[in-house]
């Protein structure tokens, strides 16, 4: 039986407004009332859910409706609806980009909006802003609007005299330098990289605590609809699959491990980071992350590079995504213009560039349907290697990734979403 939930859709007109620092915030202070908050993600995001699971004390999913589909987004919320007091669904970029997007998927879920709107650089404008935001389209769930990053007392009274009696405005949170969160390519610092990260949440929590808090302490509830999920078959029964995980290597969907456990495998992982052996195990993966932040730590690396080296010269499978590929290769080239020789498992050598060279979703086929997923990197590949695939966007636009094999390795730019095809998923490491 689906269980009533509160539960809020966080989204904004575009990115950098803070709707991932509010969405935090809202987790940690409805956490400190003793209520059990689950947090998702809209899109292919590895960074922010970081942040919210430290937050939230809980794992976090992504919800996206072309990489997952309706079914498993429905049936992810309906599994976390079971125990959650609260349920809480962070946008991507801004509300009705994108398609699907975040204003399609919160319509769809039923779940009310909140948009959180960065007042900084504007006075009465907010008001038609918001107005605009809330009846663009009048079928969304609508919770509110909430003014972000408000200068002074003089600033907030400008905004609140904006907004329209017909638009809500549920809150105005004043500019907090210790709640901001650092970013750099490719997104915000990951959250284990920033020394005093509760503090910051906490600091968030205590700007919401000091606005309009009877609203958000009376959520409306969701009744979020339980999707039988398709039984998946025991394809890696018995398997030991080595996952990279350190700071380097930290880009891994929770769905992706979870995919891998129901397809039977055992996980274990290793950080190369501290140069360890790779463990026991019968296939490898290398999610994506940021080696090129650590050249001369991965460089001298070698009991992690000699470990992979017998494991591929035994034929045994290894799955190597962005990132991962990159400490694949023979050399390694940062945005500072520094060089590092890399494992030379893969010939060729990537080099960061100054923007990012692909941003978009993939879909790929090596013999077993479409794999889904995304693609965003700064780097550029030179290589011998001629790929076996090569992805497409499902809007017929932008990059089309390749895929690359070279004895048992499979390497790509792309971040597979294992869901998506855990059939393809098991012959990847089988």
């Amino acid at each position: 039986m689906p269980k009533p939930t509160q539960a809020l859709f966080i989204a904004a007109p575009a990115s950098g407004q803070g709707k991932t620092t509010i969405t935090a915030g809202l987790a940690y202070y409805y956490r400190q009332q003793g209520k059990r908050v689950r947090v998702f993600k809209t899109g292919p995001d590895f960074i922010d859910p970081m942040l919210h699971q430290l937050a939230s004390g809980h794992p976090v999913y992504q919800l996206d409706l072309w990489m997952g589909g309706e079914a498993h987004c429905r049936q992810l919320l309906a599994d976390a609806a079971q125990d959650a007091d609260i349920i809480l669904i962070e946008g991507v970029m801004g509300l009705f980009d994108g398609a699907p997007s975040s204003a399609d998927l919160a319509r769809l879920l039923g779940v009310p909006i909140l948009v959180v709107i960065d007042a900084s650089s504007m006075a009465q404008t907010f008001g038609a802003l918001a107005h605009g935001l809330a009846t663009y389209q009048d079928d969304l769930p609508f919770f509110g609007i909430l003014a972000n990053r408000v200068g002074s007392d003089i600033h907030a009274d400008m905004i609140r005299d904006s907004v329209r009696v017909d638009t809500p405005l549920v809150g105005i949170i004043k500019r907090d330098v210790a709640a901001n969160l650092p970013e750099r390519h490719l997104g915000l610092v990951q959250a284990t990289e920033i020394d005093d990260i509760e503090q910051r949440i906490a600091a968030m929590s205590n700007q919401i605590q000091l606005t309009a808090l009877s609203d958000f302490d009376q959520l409306p509830k969701v009744n979020f609809q339980n999707t039988p999920a398709s039984s998946i078959a025991k394809q890696l029964q018995g398997k030991t699959i080595a996952i990279a995980k350190d700071a380097a290597f930290s880009f891994l969907y929770q769905a992706n491990i979870d995919c891998l456990q129901q397809l039977g495998a055992t996980l274990c992982y290793f950080s190369p980071l501290a140069d360890d052996p790779l463990p026991s195990c019968d296939a490898v993966y290398l999610p994506g992350g940021y080696p090129e932040l650590y050249l001369n730590t991965l460089a001298a690396a070698s009991n992690t590079q000699q470990t992979l080296s017998t494991h591929v010269a035994l034929g045994k499978p290894l799955l190597a995504e962005c990132g991962g590929m990159l400490a694949l290769l023979a050399k390694l080239t940062d945005k500072h213009g520094k060089t590092a020789s890399m494992w030379a498992l893969l010939p060729g050598e990537a080099i960061m560039q100054p923007r990012f060279v692909a941003l978009g979703m993939q879909s790929v086929d090596l013999g077993d349907g479409a794999l889904r997923g995304h693609t965003f990197h700064y780097s550029k590949l030179n290589t011998s290697l001629s790929p076996i695939a090569k992805g497409s966007n499902p809007h017929g636009k932008g990059v089309s990734e390749a895929v690359y094999q070279l004895g048992s390795i499979t390497a790509s730019y792309i971040h597979s979403y294992f869901p998506s095809n855990p059939t393809a998923v098991a012959k990847l490491f089988s």
